[in-house]
């Protein structure tokens, strides 16, 4: 089966390579497949990640030559530090789906090691020689895990946008410590919305791109925009679903539920589409910090970004438009493209957008939605921790809370896994001071503090990078960004 892709917005197509390589429709709409391919769970049974990796793949990416697939799949995840790529932690009813075992200790790592691999392949593919220009903004742990998979690739430049008041000490160190002659950091005098508004309105502004080209430039990006980005986060929902069976607490072709803490939407998704692929999903429940306008979505079918930033202890939720919501809205509306670009266009223009009951009810019948506050967030933490002796970070605790919250609701005893996006040390006090109360040591001193007093061991490396020179110190405004990039790319020639 050859997948296509199409935009959310009007009637361009691509084939993968293409839209890999594009990373978004030059029209501002995100790519999205034309139709779900199937994956039967029979299938895949007796298979590791890598395997069933293969398996997804191979579906959504025709053009890749089954032995580079297989190639590009090992290269990407013998950089993991555990026996399974995406290991199961389970505690009674709880089910903790660990994400970060990546080299920079968060769930973005599971898609952003293959898709450097991805984005060079279709590069071949699509016979383009100019250089790769990889464009992304992050909240926290996209920059780190792309600039970690792009550094000193060979036909690649990688330029990251991070709000510089809104990320952890530990998410701002790994990325302005980031090697590479390839690469750029840059703190934005701005939040994330900003940082991913200035990106997109780069991507569609044809003079800029023209002048790139010029200079035998390409954009792409590896946010969850990508196509390529996204896919491979649908792999690690059946290979938790296959390692449920092994385990016992499934039965093949039983449902099942899962719990994710959610900011641009781009991981829950990915549940959505293996959903589509037949996984027997009964319920995403999508989890919001106090930056709840999914939440508030999800009640009224109304979404309204027109409403405070908030700065949380969970940063990298910390974002009021969710651009692949987009994706979601596309899907049920019936592929409804002049539908979804009049509702971007007014998101864009006035802030808000509103859909209609049978769009709501078709959201409604696959996602929960609710939120977690800052105080229930750390005190998740903290009683976890005390009946389970297990440390979790604050993006995961939002996740468990409204987990728990859904049980209260609906009485719905379907097996839920609850998927852990970070390693407790990336917001170490935040983390610490929820379990052990306030410290006046600063969250590089916690590190080893907080090992110490859980009995966690510490990540590999942590600590050296704690005490690296910062190589990356420039900040820039929302309108320097374009310029930003030009500079850059002109110290390379």
């Amino acid at each position: 089966m050859s997948i296509k892709y199409e935009s959310t917005r009007s009637n361009i197509k691509a084939d993968p390579s293409e839209a890999i390589l594009k990373g978004i429709s030059s029209d501002g709409g995100l790519f999205v497949p034309e139709s779900f391919p199937s994956l039967e769970l029979a299938a895949i049974m007796d298979m590791d990640y890598k395997g069933i990796c293969y398996e997804v793949l191979s579906r959504f990416f025709h053009e890749f030559e089954e032995s580079h697939l297989r190639k590009i799949i090992d290269l990407s995840y013998d950089k993991f530090n555990t026996e399974k790529v995406t290991p199961i932690v389970s505690f009674d009813n709880l089910n903790f789906l660990e994400l970060y075992h990546g080299p920079t200790l968060a769930f973005k790592d599971v898609a952003l090691s293959i898709l450097p691999h991805l984005l060079t392949e279709s590069a071949k593919i699509q016979k383009v020689t100019d250089e790769i220009v990889i464009l992304t903004a992050t909240s926290g742990d996209t920059g780190k895990a792309a600039l970690e998979g792009f550094a000193d690739v060979e036909g690649t430049s990688i330029v990251v946008f991070f709000p510089d008041e809104g990320v952890s000490m530990i998410q701002r160190k790994q990325m302005t410590t980031q090697k590479g002659k390839n690469v750029q950091v840059l703190a934005i005098d701005g939040n994330f919305d900003d940082a991913q508004r200035g990106v997109k309105e780069i991507f569609s502004d044809k003079a800029y791109n023209e002048s790139l080209k010029a200079t035998r430039h390409i954009l792409s990006s590896a946010n969850s925009i990508n196509i390529g980005r996204l896919v491979p986060q649908i792999v690690y929902y059946f290979y938790s679903y296959v390692e449920s069976v092994k385990a016992g607490k499934l039965k093949a072709g039983d449902m099942i539920n899962f719990t994710v803490p959610t900011g641009n939407f781009g991981n829950i998704l990915a549940g959505y589409y293996a959903k589509m692929m037949g996984l027997p999903v009964n319920k995403l429940i999508c989890a919001s910090n106090d930056n709840n306008v999914l939440y508030e979505f999800f009640k009224t079918g109304e979404y309204n970004r027109n409403r405070p930033f908030l700065k949380t202890v969970s940063p990298s939720m910390d974002i009021l438009v969710s651009s692949n919501f987009e994706r979601l809205i596309y899907h049920v509306s019936g592929n409804d493209k002049v539908f979804v670009k009049k509702s971007m266009d007014l998101l864009n223009s006035s802030g808000t957008y509103k859909v209609d009951d049978e769009i709501k009810d078709a959201i409604d019948d696959n996602f929960y939605g609710n939120y977690c506050s800052e105080e229930d967030t750390l005190t998740t933490i903290k009683d976890v921790f005390e009946k389970y002796h297990y440390l979790m970070d604050t993006h995961t605790a939002v996740a468990c809370k409204v987990y728990g919250d859904y049980v209260k609701a609906t009485k719905d005893e379907t097996l839920n896994i609850i998927l852990s996006t970070a390693s407790p040390f990336k917001f170490t006090k935040s983390v610490y001071e929820a379990i052990f109360g306030p410290s006046d040591l600063d969250e590089y001193l916690l590190i080893k503090e907080l090992s110490d007093k859980t009995g966690t061991p510490l990540p590999v490396d942590l600590i050296e990078m704690c005490g690296a020179e910062d190589l990356h110190k420039d900040v820039c405004t929302f309108e320097g960004m374009k310029q930003s990039i030009t500079d850059f790319l002109n110290r390379q020639v």
